[in-house]
């Protein structure tokens, strides 16, 4: 029987380019797309923030397997699954696909407060050039 594949929309250090693109290569590319979310830098890495009013955030969305699934929570510092941890959670999100389709995918949200943190107006990550080589 085969595994169901989760989608996952990823929007920073995931991305195609970025630190750690290295860790959706068993995933499934399917195409860029954004969400309506606020993009903050958290570090070498960015966090979004719920906010159905807020910017456009540009990422890609994957289709992933239960194991990468499992590692990226891992990654993110979420528990066994997608319960949250300290800094993000894996919640569920509309993508508008670049192709103009919409889907449901999982995003990991940050849960901290964003007081004081630089947002990132553009809504891209890779484009905004905050994104460092750093490792968790």
């Amino acid at each position: 029987m085969k595994e169901e594949k989760e989608l996952v929309f990823v929007y920073g250090a995931l991305r195609r380019g970025a630190a750690h693109a290295w860790r959706m290569e068993r995933g499934e590319f399917l195409g860029g797309g954004s969400v309506r979310r606020r993009l903050y830098a958290i570090d070498w890495y960015p966090g979004v923030v719920v906010d159905d009013s807020g910017g456009e955030v540009r990422g890609e969305v994957y289709a992933v397997d239960g194991k990468l699934l499992g590692e990226l929570d891992e990654f993110e510092g979420i528990g066994a699954g997608g319960k949250g941890g300290d800094e993000y959670e894996r919640v569920s999100v509309v993508v508008e696909m670049d192709e103009g389709e919409t889907v449901e995918a999982l995003i990991y949200e940050f849960r901290r407060s964003v007081e004081g943190r630089e947002a990132v107006e553009s809504g891209d990550w890779i484009a905004s050039g905050l994104g460092g080589k750093g490792e968790r």
